[in-house]
């Protein structure tokens, strides 16, 4: 996917988040749930529906560190579902985590699963590679207990603008510049003013200023 396309796509995803957002109070389960974005990567398979899908990248792309996966799913059925597994096309598995303790990740009969930003779930891509790229349709493979298997595509976006509070929570510090004004030579006295020994125009041995013609003029004498 050429580099304008992609920069095309992420504008649309911004862009739909910023209308659809203005309306989604009265919209229900299908719009904005606990404020994530709406508009973006849905489909349902069974009694599972996953809206909102996204791949969330780190801001700088040059500071390296994970991705993570962003949705929210849905059960609609009357039996709870653990969610097994996510796996993105040309990255692997994401690792799953419960918003509190260890074990599985749940979706609650006839409740929703919210997936990325703070206190909730997370799914984090530790081996991003270089085919997953901002601005690309990824597919995601969410796998479920009961339903199995749920596909998308869903759009790759750094953690800018947005899509802030979404993405990884852990984003490496950008490396400072190598070598510091400290590490380089100081410049020598002569530089502040003074001139030093041998300096040009003051004969070798004397002192800077000393009054050379009143000597000559007594030798005269």
């Amino acid at each position: 996917m050429s580099s304008s396309i992609r920069r095309g796509a992420l504008a649309a995803a911004a862009i739909a988040f910023s209308i659809t957002s203005l309306a989604a109070c009265g919209a229900g389960n299908n719009a904005q749930t606990l404020e994530v974005k709406p508009d973006n990567a849905a489909t349902s398979v069974g009694d599972i529906k996953v809206q909102n899908a996204m791949v969330i990248t780190q801001p700088d792309p040059k500071a390296g560190g994970p991705a993570v996966v962003s949705a929210t799913i849905f059960n609609t059925g009357t039996t709870s579902q653990t969610l097994d597994s996510i796996s993105v096309e040309g990255d692997g598995s994401a690792e799953i985590s419960p918003a509190k303790g260890g074990g599985s990740v749940t979706v609650p009969a006839g409740g929703s699963l919210v997936l990325g930003g703070k206190d909730n779930a997370t799914a984090t891509l530790n081996n991003m590679d270089a085919a997953v790229q901002n601005g690309n349709a990824q597919k995601i493979t969410f796998s479920f207990s009961k339903t199995g298997e749920v596909n998308l595509r869903a759009f790759v976006v750094p953690a800018e603008s947005y899509f802030t509070k979404w993405g990884p929570s852990n984003i490496p510090s950008t490396p400072s510049p190598t070598g510091s004004p400290s590490e380089h030579a100081t410049p020598t006295e002569s530089a502040t003013g003074t001139p030093a020994s041998g300096a040009p125009g003051t004969p070798a041995g004397e002192e800077p200023g000393s009054d050379t013609t009143t000597e000559s003029g007594s030798s005269e004498q």
